[in-house]
């Protein structure tokens, strides 16, 4: 449903807004995001290498602001939930970083058989976010899926058949012969792996 890319200042952000039968799954690229909702008035500090999942269901607030004084990156997706209506639910964790230098870390996924695995869980069976960092002239098989969402977060790496994504740059494809990912320089890619449209 949507790919943001936001840079937010420190003391900046995002107040008090709500959502509804919605799965956002943020993932962290720079400074640490400060995160309340209204699941169990909880605060929670969510750091470079982290991902957060929240399942709006039937209703819930939250807030996003940046109580650092390093700005803050993060992208955030949006998912249409598998089924609507259901309980909030808020999740988070961090990735270690020297398995998302060996090849795609399933940080959130929907899955079945593969959730259980990710770093945090979503309400929808037919897609996962997976996450690799890559030096300079190293390549990871882009995964294989009817439908990928490819973003280049950070660096820059030549995609085979398309050729050179630079830091915020997103391709989508659709089912095709596999595809190699190549960085140029230090790299961090992002790839939505979807089984369904909706």
């Amino acid at each position: 449903m949507a790919h943001n890319d936001d840079v937010v200042a420190p003391g900046a952000g995002f107040g008090d807004h709500p959502h509804q039968d919605v799965e956002i799954v943020t993932w962290v690229l720079g400074g640490s995001l400060t995160h309340r909702d209204s699941t169990g008035g909880r605060q929670q500090r969510v750091h470079a290498g982290s991902v957060q999942a929240l399942s709006a269901g039937t209703g819930v607030v939250h807030s996003e602001i940046n109580a650092g004084d390093q700005p803050l990156r993060f992208v955030q997706m949006w998912v249409l939930p598998g089924e609507q209506r259901v309980e909030p639910r808020y999740e988070q964790a961090a990735v270690d970083p020297v398995r998302l230098a060996g090849g795609w870390v399933t940080v959130a996924s929907g899955i079945p058989g593969d959730a259980a695995t990710a770093a945090v869980s979503i309400a929808q069976r037919h897609v996962a976010l997976r996450v690799v960092r890559l030096l300079p002239g190293d390549h990871a098989a882009v995964p294989a899926a009817p439908y990928v969402h490819l973003d280049a977060a950070v660096g820059s790496a030549n995609l085979e058949g398309v050729g050179r994504l630079h830091t915020g740059d997103a391709v989508r494809l659709t089912r095709s012969e596999p595809r190699r990912v190549t960085a140029v320089e230090r790299a961090e890619l992002l790839a939505w792996e979807m089984h369904a449209i909706a």
